[in-house]
């Protein structure tokens, strides 16, 4: 007993649905990915295991490569910053300030923003890093 079927077999492969999927997949993951964008100056910051997150009530002074200031996304030069500073610790003392500098900066630019902090009234640091390794 033999059984002969009367289709063949296909031998091409159209790819063209294959293609569609990829292409619906790839727009899909586009659209949906979210990006994670620092906000405001862009900073190079240095990378460290122990970074955290933390959204208390907080002054970022960001500092460029340039050496230029920012005082919560504005910028400022260094003369001004003490009286910036010393204006918003009186409204809070206790506020925590977040120092976000360059990792190309170098050391001796950071410590002279933390002396003008310290003397116009900050306890609290925090320096800002990248929590990636």
């Amino acid at each position: 007993m033999n059984i002969e079927t009367t289709r063949k077999r296909m031998v091409a492969f159209s790819t063209i649905s294959l293609t569609d999927i990829v292409l619906l997949l790839l727009i899909f993951f586009l659209l949906t990915s979210s990006f994670v964008v620092q906000p405001g100056i862009k900073v190079k910051l240095p990378k460290a295991a122990t970074g955290q997150q933390d959204d208390s009530d907080k002054i970022y002074l960001t500092v460029t490569s340039s050496q230029q200031i920012y005082l919560n996304q504005r910028k400022t030069a260094m003369k001004d910053l003490g009286n910036q500073l010393r204006q918003l610790f009186t409204e809070n003392p206790d506020r925590l300030v977040v120092i976000r500098a360059d990792k190309d900066l170098s050391l001796e630019n950071t410590i002279k923003i933390v002396d003008i902090a310290k003397l116009a009234g900050a306890e609290r640091f925090m320096i800002a890093t990248d929590p990636g390794l």
